[in-house]
């Protein structure tokens, strides 16, 4: 059952590279152009966590101009990457997020790779981690971060890349491996991919494989982060 947040609590940073070069692990299915498909899975992303939190609440690190007219024109805050890494772009995005609401809200930031994640599955997560200083959920192999969050943007710690799960509990943040198969699935490559499909993916992805057959996630639990 997931749960509701009160209006205003989180704001969610979501860095997204765009483009060509991004997931450069993540080989396109026949037919399909690599950077469409890394920029399908981003804004299926976006679309799961302004679900949760609001458009407004939600932060957009890119350097990609179709990646940041598409998800401004959906009322998402865009930041531009700073081009000095994953970490770099994920602190950049928190300092804006501290002043999406008043007083400011909870931090968190999510990788832009979690096609299949819905909007209940991101408002569960950040309830479960509200009552924590900082906290972890790990990807689906348990190695990898899925979503990072702490109380405020001055104290979120991020240490993305290689076994980061373990990197942020060692700096200070809480573990919660929860039962959110869907959010905790991240596309990497192919495997990854396939693993994705099989739980259903946003519209974006969807309509991009529609000649693969793709599932879409049930649409009321991704529009609704109350459904149950």
């Amino acid at each position: 059952m997931s749960r509701a947040l009160a209006p205003g609590s989180w704001a969610v940073v979501v860095p997204v590279k765009g483009g060509p070069r991004a997931k450069s692990r993540l080989r396109a299915p026949d037919g399909v152009d690599h950077g469409q498909l890394a920029t399908a899975l981003a804004l299926d992303t976006v679309t799961a966590v302004a679900g949760a939190v609001g458009p407004a609440r939600v932060v957009v690190v890119t350097s990609d101009p179709t990646v940041a007219a598409t998800v401004a024109a959906t009322g998402a805050v865009v930041v531009p990457d700073p081009g000095a890494g994953l970490d770099a772009a994920v602190l950049a995005g928190a300092r804006r997020a501290a002043g999406t609401a008043s007083p400011a809200p909870r931090v968190a930031a999510l990788l832009g790779d979690v096609p299949s994640a819905t909007a209940g599955d991101v408002a569960t997560a950040l309830a479960a981690a509200t009552p924590y200083d900082a906290a972890v959920v790990p990807d689906a192999d348990g190695v990898g971060t899925v979503l990072l969050t702490a109380r405020t943007s001055e104290t979120l710690r991020p240490r993305f890349g290689g076994a980061s799960a373990l990197a942020h509990e060692q700096a200070g943040a809480v573990r919660l491996d929860l039962d959110l198969p869907r959010l905790r699935r991240d596309v990497d490559d192919e495997a990854s991919l396939r693993r994705a499909l099989s739980l259903g993916v946003g519209d974006h992805t969807a309509a991009l494989l529609a000649h693969l057959g793709t599932p879409a996630a049930d649409r009321d639990e991704r529009d609704d982060p109350r459904t149950a």
